[in-house]
């Protein structure tokens, strides 16, 4: 190509050395200038009518390949086949530049091809994240695995091309220096056995509810990676947890409660035990006006007569002879009407109305159920609401609610002390 040229060089009486500088440096500004042209020609004509195409297109997948720059990427291949096309048509096979340009365009004509890869491979990932059974089975630990394994090889193989060694004389020096590459890789490896064990045993996956106090973790899981799991905690603050600790520690998946149906309510309602008593007569039949209470008591005291008649008990003398109802047990009997009717409450599930241990502050009657709203704000909602509700009616019964006396309790015996000095 450069014939003409090199007579007239030598025509002007140059020296030889002089004219194959002129010539080599002659070749290499036009692989340069090659390339250049190329690389622009990719990035303001081809690539932008690809990406243009491929957003006309009725299909969602190929926009996610846009996206993630899978097409620019695409672009730079051009480049680099214009230096090796360019470097055999203007040097000869033999010449060392010629040979070194070629080995460098290889070398990264192999980053370059794994740069679109990866990029395919997250596209591909993005894809099938979008489809509900990625929450089921995460495939972003494999996919990760997989890019650091190209990335690796792609680096062997780059430095193959450019010190014109074998691929796999490279990998078998590699393999002596297991020890060291495992040191290296020893937070990778741990993740990845980690995200493995994670998925078959569905442990944790995108969305749960987690809770790990060790980490301040307490929210959703937005992300599952080789190295790390991302929660959004309630605060909207982000905690990044490494993958391997949810193995290696022990952590609350609140999934189950999203799949039963219902949300648990338990909490208790402390009594003072000083307002206990027995039900007269009167009691009795203000309780019976409660809608919800009627039939109950009427079969309670039913049985109630029946067993004294039964055991000939002296009801009059005292009243701690034979049955009798409580205050605090007609109560107990008004939660379970009150929360049976409740539309709110699971009624297939637990439930229970009980009396726990008495304690200092009372004695407690623990109500646990299942809501059937999992919602957080409308859980919180309808537990308010219901115990809105029976602390309010604690009064009807005769009974008290138990709490600390406050500033105030002390001021009122106080100053009745002071008026009756």
């Amino acid at each position: 190509m450069f014939s003409s040229l090199e007579k007239w060089l030598a025509g002007q009486g140059l020296a030889a050395t002089v004219v194959e500088a002129v010539l080599w440096g002659a070749a290499l500004l036009v692989v340069v200038l090659a390339a250049l042209l190329a690389g622009w020609l990719a990035n303001r004509f081809l690539v932008p009518l690809l990406e243009k195409g491929v957003r006309r297109s009725s299909n969602q997948w190929d926009d996610t390949l846009v996206a993630h720059g899978f097409f620019r990427r695409l672009g730079a291949v051009l480049p680099l086949i214009t230096v090796i096309v360019a470097v055999d048509l203007l040097f000869a096979a033999q010449d060392p530049t010629a040979e070194v340009v070629r080995r460098l365009a290889m070398a990264f004509f192999v980053l370059v091809g794994v740069r679109i890869i990866t990029s395919f491979l997250s596209a591909a990932l993005q894809i099938y994240d979008s489809y509900g059974i990625s929450r089921e089975r995460s495939l972003r630990g494999y996919v990760e695995v997989l890019k650091i394994v190209l990335w690796v090889m792609a680096a062997i193989f780059a430095v193959a091309f450019l010190a014109d060694r074998s691929p796999w004389g490279i990998m078998s020096v590699l393999g002596g220096l297991t020890a060291v590459l495992l040191l290296v890789f020893k937070d990778t490896i741990l993740g990845f056995v980690a995200s493995l064990q994670i998925s078959a045993n569905k442990m944790a996956r995108v969305g749960d509810w987690i809770e790990m106090p060790a980490y301040g973790a307490d929210g959703d899981v937005i992300d599952v990676s080789i190295h790390t799991v991302k929660v959004q905690n309630w605060d909207k603050t982000i905690t990044t947890i490494p993958t391997y600790a949810l193995v290696s520690t022990s952590f609350k998946n609140w999934r189950g409660m999203s799949e039963s149906g219902g949300r648990r309510i338990k909490r208790a309602i402390y009594l003072d035990m000083n307002s206990i008593r027995f039900c007269d007569a009167e009691m009795l039949e203000r309780f019976g006006k409660y809608e919800i209470l009627k039939d109950y008591l009427v079969a309670k005291q039913h049985e109630l007569e029946a067993y004294n008649q039964e055991h000939r008990v002296d009801t009059v003398t005292s009243t701690v002879n034979g049955r009798r109802q409580t205050n605090i047990g007609v109560f107990r009997a008004y939660i379970v009407a009150y929360l049976r009717a409740n539309p709110n409450i699971h009624q297939e599930m637990t439930f229970l109305v009980r009396h726990l241990a008495p304690t200092p502050q009372g004695i407690p009657i623990e109500i646990y159920v299942f809501s059937n709203d999992q919602a957080w704000a409308n859980y919180e909602a309808i537990q308010a609401d219901i115990f809105d509700h029976l602390l309010a009616a604690v009064p009807e019964f005769g009974l008290k609610v138990f709490q600390y006396p406050s500033g105030s309790d002390f001021a009122g015996i106080l100053a009745e002390t002071q008026t009756a000095r």
